[in-house]
């Protein structure tokens, strides 16, 4: 069924527009007996910051390479505006890359390491041009005044503002991210993620960021291509994927989802009435022209509230009677985790402004899990 949903967002990836920078056409990478990308079908819009999401060993990376030109795809194709450069070199495309670790040469300075890809152009630039490029390559990413500085005299951000100001004094077409914030602190990283959000919009060029960090991908990104097993599991913006997951895999990794089962007993305009294993029935938003009747229903934590059970109920939301197994303190919400009779575990997200009394609802009580009408999405098989 993902296939199938896959090809609707992939339909214009085999035909170049001045809106699309670059283009998955089929693509397909093994490594012998290992498929690493299966049918790779994507455009990338002119612009756009876009992210690949997914756990180690899902394609990610090989995508990003196929675009970079360090592994060419063994069937399809890969297109950079219009052009198949399945089989031109790294060096020949008009596209730069930063990587993990960065890759700094110590033994030059900043300013050497932000100039060596110009020293390589033939025919060569002039020695004041390719200095007056640097210096301003250097103030873009606010280190005009660490030129002749060494790399091991810089901190990780600096060392990551010195890789980024080497990518981009050539001016590429596209900038291509691995994980380059893997290696920084939880703050420094933010700081980062800013920084480069920041950077991309005053350059105005394309960047694609590979990371298996959701909360980096949802932050940054115009859109995400998450993927699995080397397929693309579904693309969208940010809200998109967090509000309308495809299947389960999208669900359970943008976000935290509680995913139940439940019974179609209904349609009516667009919800649907679904009966859960305790007997409750809820009314969730329909996946147009699905004809199951078993379907899994996935909810998010901040959907569902947590009340005691003597409180009146709104029309059309459904109280399940639960206890309290867990209850974490977050400074600004409260995280509950439920125990459903016939369901199972839920997790509630309660804001704290919204919470009342922080004494409420402590470990061992009685409550009800409010489900309110219409929250709730049905979805589609992984396969």
């Amino acid at each position: 069924m993902i296939q199938d949903l896959k090809v609707t967002e992939a339909s214009c990836a085999h035909v170049s527009t001045n809106d699309t920078v670059a283009e998955f056409a089929g693509a397909t990478k093994r490594f012998g007996a290992i498929l690493a990308a299966d049918r790779i079908d994507l455009s990338i819009r002119r612009g756009e910051f876009l992210s690949f999401l997914g756990p180690s060993g899902c394609g990610k990376t090989t995508a990003l390479r196929m675009l970079a030109g360090f592994d060419s795809p063994t069937e399809g194709a890969v297109l950079i505006d219009g052009q198949d450069v399945s089989a031109v070199p790294a060096h020949l495309r008009p596209v730069n890359m930063v990587f993990q670790h960065y890759a700094l040469f110590p033994h030059m300075t900043v300013a050497q390491n932000v100039g060596y890809g110009l020293r390589q152009r033939r025919p060569r630039l002039s020695k004041s041009e390719i200095a007056q490029k640097t210096d301003k390559a250097l103030a873009t990413v606010r280190l005009a005044e660490f030129g002749t500085r060494r790399i091991w005299e810089l901190s990780g951000g600096q060392q990551q503002r010195v890789a980024l100001a080497r990518a981009i004094i050539n001016e590429p077409q596209i900038l291509l991210l691995d994980e380059p914030m893997a290696a920084l602190d939880a703050k420094l990283r933010g700081e980062m993620q800013r920084e480069l959000l920041e950077l991309q919009r005053s350059l105005n060029i394309t960047f694609v960021l590979v990371t298996h960090d959701q909360e980096e991908a949802l932050s940054m990104s115009d859109r995400i291509c998450i993927m699995a097993k080397g397929r693309i599991m579904q693309v969208g913006s940010p809200q998109d994927l967090y509000d309308r997951p495809r299947c389960r895999y999208v669900a359970d990794f943008v976000g935290k989802a509680n995913i139940v089962t439940g019974q179609i007993d209904g349609r009516h305009g667009g919800t649907a009435q679904a009966i859960l294993g305790n007997g409750a029935t809820v009314i969730l938003r329909d996946l147009p022209g699905d004809s199951r009747h078993t379907v899994e229903i996935a909810v998010r934590p901040e959907a569902l509230s947590v009340a005691a059970q003597n409180l009146p109920l709104t029309e059309g939301t459904a109280a399940l009677p639960a206890r309290v197994t867990h209850r974490t303190f977050l400074g600004d919400r409260i995280e509950y985790l439920l125990t459903v009779e016939g369901i199972g575990q839920l997790q509630v997200n309660a804001p704290r402004q919204a919470g009342g009394a922080l004494g409420e609802h402590m470990v061992g009580s009685l409550v009800h899990v409010l489900w309110p009408e219409g929250t709730g999405l049905v979805l589609a098989d992984d396969s």
